[in-house]
């Protein structure tokens, strides 16, 4: 029989709850969960996103995606808009304030990765990046 600790499941499941902590701690001063701070982060790379071009890139179903940005919205992050031609078409854009604190949140998020695979040497982290996107599918 296998032992509980040799589940995938359960060390997928541990390392996950400290990366979680890890980044749910570092973006508290923003004001951020983790989930907040990934669509943020997409944000970052190419703003005016479709809602659902955002979804589709972190893999977040529509439910969760529209919680997400509502917060977001409410905290002043981000600003959203319907296109003209079709309505079902949502855009995400930055606000000032979120413009102002990139450098900043990009700073800690890079912090935060760092600390977190900071005991991996260069090639163990280029394995498990591979290896978590192989079992993504």
């Amino acid at each position: 029989m296998i032992h509980y600790e040799d589940v995938i499941l359960f060390s997928l499941s541990k390392a996950n709850q400290q990366v979680h902590r890890a980044f749910k701690s570092g973006l508290q001063p923003f004001g951020l969960t983790p989930v907040q701070g990934l669509v943020l982060h997409a944000l970052y790379t190419e703003d005016g996103l479709a809602a659902g071009e955002i979804g589709k890139r972190l893999i977040l179903d529509s439910a969760t995606l529209s919680a997400v940005l509502e917060r977001l919205e409410e905290g002043g992050w981000v600003a959203r808009t319907s296109g003209k031609e079709d309505r079902r078409f949502t855009h995400v854009f930055l606000t000032a304030k979120a413009l102002e604190a990139r450098e900043p949140f990009l700073r800690e998020v890079g912090r935060i990765n760092g600390e977190v695979l900071g005991t991996l040497r260069p090639e163990e982290r280029f394995l498990l990046e591979r290896m978590l996107r192989d079992l993504r599918g």
